[in-house]
């Protein structure tokens, strides 16, 4: 099935406007609960670190979010592929610039839009807030006038900053080139190149080449008018310092060619035009959403070829995301005065160095590569890798120390690390982990209750994003009626009626089908032919029969009578005794995997084994490694009765099974993630260094109401419940179920469906 490319206008429109308008908002980050506690955020404690600070103004880092506080600048001149749209336009963008900075390195950002062109007054403007902030990315400035405000703040301020419309590209695609003469045998020195573009990122990207090594009479440059040469009068002086003597045209400088680099408009480079460059020819296509040539017609036209674009759905994507998240959140830590080159280009080596190393299962599952290594198609980290936060960030902070811009040195880089690696949690990793496996090989889904708004709206959002190929059970007129009043976009998707005269011969099928699998069990060919006309068993036929591989169901009836059709159809898988139910909530911790939450109702002691077993291997699954904790009301024997003694037992079998498991038990529910308190009281323990993420509990009592507590309460968001042990992927939704929920149960069994042969 052909992924939709393009999304859908309002759903742009309703993901910024819903609930609190636009994406970002502010949270507190001590106790607020009682007087005492204004009292200390306000007036009157909060006299003692204004007055600290005032004593000495380096205790800003100590007692203000200052140290972590990124101001995200524009004036919305040269906002992405949308030109000059102004200020309030361009703020959708900073924002969403905002969001990137925290999920990828925990670093909060104002998004700050000024109403001015005048470079005085920007300049001006940025200066006066030096206070408040970290440090300050500018953004979506045009040329010229981005590269004297950013030189002349640089050498104003006193924190970090950097115009990553410039500096990002060139960061990541100098990565992608070093790798990428590596691997053709070719000296940077010596490679000859064509630059498609002459803007601030072009400009910036080839300043980055010569730093790297190459010579400037190797390069030539174009934008619009033709070459960037000296017989023009119409070229910015920053411009010429890549000005050759004369004019060319593109076709005749790229004869012969190692290297072209596209930083400027779609197809301005011809199939004929790569034919005509030197041996294995490097090209970097980078305008979005189109590149200079398309991936398919580079690689047609020369199988040598090293192909990298600014797109996610081919290989060796250049995305600034590989770089600012982890520049800054670098250059903070050691309280750097600014960027310098040499942070940049640590910045550089290490994405290249990175993408040498063998690959974590979360990012092979996220792309859904086998075998991804360093080599043609992999020249620079995924976007998804969680090592670039632990590789970048220290390479940019080591910089920043040996070329005297840090002020706060870094002594323990062990200790350094481990602080980076707990600031994030995998949970946005792991969603969008499952749902690019998902997209890479999608399967057909049937969704037995298609008769409701939250289930079209989901099959509308995994349709256009090529995670499935839907199938709707349900009344077609009702159906379409929904459809129309939604304004949704679902031609052409199969929608089928159990009950209609044009799917009897379907339903007649799977009716003597299923009386055949349970004749024995009480079912005459009448029942039989009852069963089919219910959507339930319809859709678990449907699966049964390979016309479809998932079944989506529950979001409107009860999870005994959805689950049973499945069990009674589909069966459990081979040397399974039980199916259980998982629940995944995303922290900021990351996930937390919950088991059994739906099926059980107190299981044995063997069942539980089996149930810890089905956990722990779909957590591996996904990418993550289990850390299990057997929960119940006792610590290590610190009491007794049915319910320890139960988790007691199946701990030690659990261990026995699987000795390279990380596997503890029995033990408190607090345990499990006071790591400090483990250590104290019980060092032995194998949670004692890091804390569980797999939690099993004695009966689905417990289980249920620890679920429902913490998504509830600590207002978190969670897939599931997601349901193991069947032959192929059943999944059962909860009543209320939100959009958002379903498209992540859709990519769950997509997922699932895909590891089936």
């Amino acid at each position: 099935m052909e992924e939709k490319k393009n999304l859908r206008r309002q759903d742009a429109l309703d993901y910024h406007s819903k609930g609190r308008p636009g994406k970002i908002e502010v949270v507190t980050t001590k106790e607020t609960a009682t007087q005492r506690d204004l009292s200390l955020a306000y007036s009157p404690g909060v006299a003692e670190p204004c007055l600290a600070i005032a004593q000495n103004p380096e205790d800003v880092y100590t007692y203000t979010a200052k140290g972590n506080l990124v101001a995200v600048i524009s004036n919305g001149t040269a906002v992405l592929g949308l030109g000059d749209i102004g200020p309030e336009a361009g703020k959708p963008v900073m924002e969403g610039k905002g969001v990137l900075f925290k999920i990828y390195s925990d670093i909060d950002v104002f998004d700050i839009e000024l109403n001015t062109k005048n470079v005085d007054e920007f300049v001006r403007t940025v200066k006066i807030l030096e206070p408040t902030f970290g440090g300050v990315n500018l953004e979506d400035i045009k040329a010229p006038e981005c590269f004297e405000i950013e030189d002349r703040l640089r050498k104003e301020l006193k924190i970090p900053v950097m115009h990553d419309d410039q500096h990002g590209t060139a960061i990541i695609s100098g990565a992608a080139l070093l790798n990428a003469l590596e691997i053709v045998g070719k000296k940077i020195s010596e490679v000859r190149f064509v630059i498609s573009g002459a803007g601030a990122a072009a400009i910036s990207c080839t300043k980055m080449y010569v730093n790297l090594g190459a010579r400037k009479e190797n390069i030539t440059m174009f934008d619009k008018d033709g070459t960037i040469c000296l017989e023009r009068d119409n070229i910015f002086d920053i411009q010429r310092e890549f000005a050759v003597e004369k004019s060319i045209s593109m076709v005749d400088a790229v004869k012969g060619a190692d290297v072209f680099i596209g930083l400027s408009a779609a197809n301005v480079l011809s199939q004929d035009m790569v034919r005509s460059m030197g041996d294995n020819p490097i090209v970097f296509a980078m305008a979005n959403p189109s590149p200079e040539i398309s991936y398919e017609d580079a690689t047609a036209a020369r199988p040598d070829i090293i192909m990298a674009t600014g797109r996610s759905d081919y290989p060796n994507q250049v995305n600034n995301v590989l770089g600012f998240p982890y520049i800054f959140r670098g250059a903070l830590d050691v309280r750097a005065t600014g960027i310098n080159e040499a942070m940049k280009m640590a910045a550089t080596y290490a994405l290249a160095e990175l993408a040498k190393e063998p690959v974590p299962d979360i990012v092979t599952i996220a792309y859904n590569e086998k075998n991804l290594s360093f080599g043609r198609n992999y020249i620079i980290p995924k976007p998804m890798d969680p090592r670039l936060l632990t590789k970048v960030a220290p390479a940019v902070a080591k910089a920043a120390m040996e070329s005297g811009l840090a002020t706060q040195p870094i002594e323990d880089w062990e200790a350094y690390e481990q602080v980076l690696a707990k600031r994030l949690g995998q949970d946005n990793q792991l969603t969008r982990a499952i749902v690019n496996k998902a997209k890479k090989d999608p399967k057909k889904v049937v969704f037995a209750d298609a008769e409701s708004q939250a289930v079209l709206k989901a099959v509308q959002q995994v349709w256009d994003e090529g995670i499935c190929e839907p199938i709707l059970l349900g009344n077609q007129t009702k159906i379409r009626q929904l459809i129309k009043e939604d304004r949704l976009e679902l031609e052409g998707i199969q929608i089928i009626d159990p009950r209609s005269e044009e799917a009897k011969s379907l339903a007649d099928e799977f009716a003597s089908a299923f009386y055949e699998k349970r004749k024995r069990r009480g079912i005459s060919p009448a029942d039989a032919q009852q069963f089919m006309l219910r959507r339930t068993y319809f859709g678990a036929m449907m699966v049964e029969t390979g016309k479809a591989d998932c079944l989506i169901s529950g979001l409107t009836r009860n999870y005994p009578d959805t689950i049973r059709p499945s069990l009674q159809i589909i069966g459990r898988r081979e040397g399974i005794s039980k199916v259980c139910g998982m629940y995944i909530l995303l922290t900021k911790k990351g996930p937390l995997f919950l088991s059994d939450t739906t099926v059980n109702f107190n299981p044995t002691v063997e069942e539980l084994v089996e149930i810890t077993e089905l956990t722990a291997n779909s957590v591996e699954s996904m990418g993550v490694k289990p850390r299990i904790a057997l929960l119940t009301y006792s610590n290590f024997g610190t009491a007794d009765g049915e319910d320890a003694e139960k988790m007691r037992k199946a701990t030690a079998i659990l261990r026995g099974k699987h000795p390279d498991w990380v596997v503890e038990g029995e033990m408190q529910a607090h345990l499990a993630f006071n790591t400090d308190l483990v250590k104290q009281q019980y060092p032995f323990s194998d949670l004692a260094e890091e804390g569980a993420n797999v939690l099993i509990f004695p009966n689905l009592s417990a289980a249920n109401i620890a679920y429902n507590l913490l998504k509830e309460v600590g207002d978190l968001e969670y897939i599931g419940p997601v349901l193991l042990g069947l032959k192929k992927p059943v999944h059962v939704l909860q009543l209320g179920s939100s959009v958002r929920e379903i498209v992540n149960m859709v990519a769950i069994a997509v997922t699932q469906a895909q590891e089936i042969r």
